[in-house]
């Protein structure tokens, strides 16, 4: 299983609150749909901050962070070349996101616990 992990950056214009109410009602449901692109991913997670006591370094550069699984790199490849997601999804991204100051990193999964 590949996986793909983005920390997400907000748009300047956005409020914390505004990404994640966009993030969560308007962009999820809209991956939701878009089948030829979610047909693809085995599993997307949106992961939102809570506040904690833990002194782990977290830092507030990012918003969120949003995890898609993939059977492999050749299908996460496919899946964001697909002309839906550069129709549909690439440009919803662009409302939300400060894409440039996003951090993606793909790795491979391995469980521990």
């Amino acid at each position: 299983m590949i996986k793909l992990t983005i920390w997400a950056v907000r748009r300047a214009d956005l409020t914390h609150e505004q990404f994640e109410t966009y993030w969560r009602e308007q962009h999820a449901p809209l991956i939701k749909s878009v089948t030829e692109f979610n047909r693809h991913i085995r599993r997307y997670v949106q992961c939102y901050a809570v506040p904690s006591d833990l002194p782990l370094g977290a830092s507030g550069e990012y918003d969120g962070i949003a995890e898609l699984s993939f059977d492999n790199v050749a299908s996460m490849t496919t899946a964001f070349n697909e002309p839906r997601y550069l129709e549909i999804v690439r440009p919803d991204e662009l409302k939300f996101v400060d894409l440039e100051k996003c951090l993606s990193y793909v790795s491979e999964e391995l469980q521990v616990i």
